[in-house]
């Protein structure tokens, strides 16, 4: 079975990795076979027909690195099968360049804050790569984190969006405290 992915130029070095490392790793983790076209950007992943899930993780973690996760973290994708990668594409709901920019600033906030708390409440590990917003991490925690950067999208401040993922927190831990009593 064989699967093809498009890849940015500008990913191709972090998917290949120092001499070929990064891809011998993935190749060795999925037991695929991986080969790289770097002029047309063509990543074709070949695997078994008899188990076809290291595959579609192999495919997966090159979506995350293409999507602008270093390989580390988007090897994690392989570590724990509960995992997924979530995208959001935010082409269709800019109008223009600067309306890209501002949509893309407000989700990564001033220094990076923002990203890093919504990173930090939900346990989710975000990419803001051209026009899309990756996310790597559990079902329920995706919802949360994609929940609070649609909130940023459509323009809620901030602090609300905190206030929001705080809730998110705490009913979560008691979730998990009543679950354990």
């Amino acid at each position: 079975m064989m699967q093809e992915v498009k890849i940015a130029g500008s990913r191709i070095g972090a998917l290949i990795g120092k001499g070929g490392a990064t891809k011998k790793e993935l190749e060795t983790k999925t037991c695929t076979k991986i080969t790289i076209d770097s002029k047309e950007g063509i990543v074709k992943i070949e695997g078994s027909d008899e188990n076809t899930v290291p595959l579609l993780r192999a495919v997966e973690t090159v979506n995350a690195i293409n999507r602008g996760f270093s390989p580390e973290r988007a090897f994690t994708l392989l570590d724990d099968e509960d995992l997924l990668l979530d995208l959001i594409d935010l082409s269709g709901l800019a109008d223009g360049p600067r309306h890209m920019e501002r949509l893309r600033g407000r989700i990564i906030g001033r220094d990076g804050r923002a990203r890093g708390q919504i990173e930090n409440m939900t346990d989710v590990e975000i990419s803001i790569f051209g026009k899309t917003v990756a996310l790597i991490g559990y079902p329920e925690q995706l919802k949360v984190a994609r929940t609070a950067i649609d909130m940023l999208i459509e323009g809620v401040p901030h602090e609300s969006v905190f206030a929001f993922l705080d809730k998110k927190k705490k009913e979560a831990k008691q979730n998990l405290i009543s679950y354990y009593y």
